[in-house]
């Protein structure tokens, strides 16, 4: 006789059924591809089940699952394999006005996200919690174990430079190619 699911189990399925549409949207604002978000996600939530019923007794379970995303994205990021792109002829040189794969999807590109891809891990991890969650700076600085005059700071610079991109101030295939959002953690 097959028995049905744990209570905790049940407790994990229901919070997942609420939350993994916001999650997967905050996921791909971070990566800036569906296909990444996913992946993102689906890392995240088996980290979560695996720790459901300690997670489960916490009294913010979204801080705690945040914190999990974000760092699954950096830690993504970090991978050499990421950096790679197979190509069917290696070029002589590069090329620095190449697109990155965040403008390669297709349908999908607009300026805010092209802006927001030319932002470091760690500006662009603060931004999209700031602003899809509408957290305070300390909400911030304690979810990413960052002091608050850092969190602001990010802040600041991100919003910044989000502003310059979509003034056109800072054309975004340039900023892509000088800056290095891989090489960048979150402390």
């Amino acid at each position: 006789m097959v028995e049905g699911p744990s209570a905790d189990e049940a407790g994990f399925r229901q919070w997942v059924a609420v939350r993994s549409t916001p999650l997967r949207r905050k996921a791909y604002l971070l990566s800036g591809s569906w296909h990444t978000a996913d992946d993102l996600v689906q890392d995240t939530l088996i980290a979560v089940y695996a720790g459901w019923p300690r997670i489960a007794k916490a009294r913010n379970i979204d801080a705690y699952v945040n914190r999990i995303l974000v760092n699954k994205y950096v830690d993504d990021r970090r991978r050499p394999w990421r950096r790679e792109r197979p190509v069917t002829d290696v070029p002589d040189s590069t090329d620095a006005g190449a697109a990155t794969a965040f403008d390669a999807i297709e349908g999908q590109d607009s300026p805010l996200r092209r802006a927001l891809a030319t932002l470091p891990v760690s500006q662009r991890a603060v931004l999209v919690l700031r602003y899809t969650d509408d957290l305070t700076v300390e909400e911030i600085a304690h979810l990413l174990d960052l002091p608050s005059g850092t969190v602001k700071s990010r802040l600041s610079r991100g919003t910044e430079a989000i502003r310059r991109g979509l003034e056109g101030r800072t054309p975004f295939a340039q900023s892509t190619a000088t800056s290095s959002p891989t090489s960048e953690g979150l402390s």
